[in-house]
């Protein structure tokens, strides 16, 4: 994707922007009804927060994340059952399988780790929003983060 470099994103070329939200949900979601779904909200979203994009000239990357973590907001919607009576093989395929390991490690988790985890990937909040909700620095979030998402990564990987 290469759209013109402003400091809000308002040139951007807002079709690509679409493809690239779709190339992502469909990742996450497969080729349906519910990753189209992702994709417009994801572009929408995108809209509403441009000005929020520290890299205008390159909005590739900020934008895809956006994407993911609207895709991974629809898979966990998707998933009716509660945590703790999920099956143990769900029929839907490898989307669903990946959400239940997500679920279960997250199970594995402090309650204000999981907290951070969700203001970040799924209510999209800052780092300075999250240092400001949590009371410390932006630097902490950052590596508290970081952190988290090698732990997860682990647990995933074990499971």
């Amino acid at each position: 994707m290469t759209p013109h470099p402003t400091p809000n994103g308002s040139d951007w070329n807002w079709t690509e922007v679409r493809a690239l939200c779709l190339r992502e949900a469909r990742r996450v979601l497969g080729d349906s009804s519910a990753a189209d779904d992702a994709a417009q909200e994801a572009a929408l979203r995108a809209w509403r927060r441009r000005a929020c994009c520290r890299t205008p000239g390159r909005p590739g990357p900020w934008i895809g994340a956006i994407a993911r973590n609207e895709a991974l907001r629809v898979l966990a919607r998707r998933q009716e059952q509660p945590l703790e009576t999920a099956s143990e093989a769900p029929s839907g395929g490898g989307a669903d399988v990946a959400a239940l390991d997500l679920r279960r490690a997250l199970r594995t988790m402090d309650g204000q780790d999981v907290q951070l985890l969700v203001g970040r990937y799924w209510q999209d909040l800052s780092d300075s929003e999250l240092a400001e909700q949590f009371g410390v620095a932006e630097a902490t979030v950052r590596v508290r983060l970081h952190r988290l998402r090698l732990r997860l990564r682990n647990i995933l990987v074990e499971a």
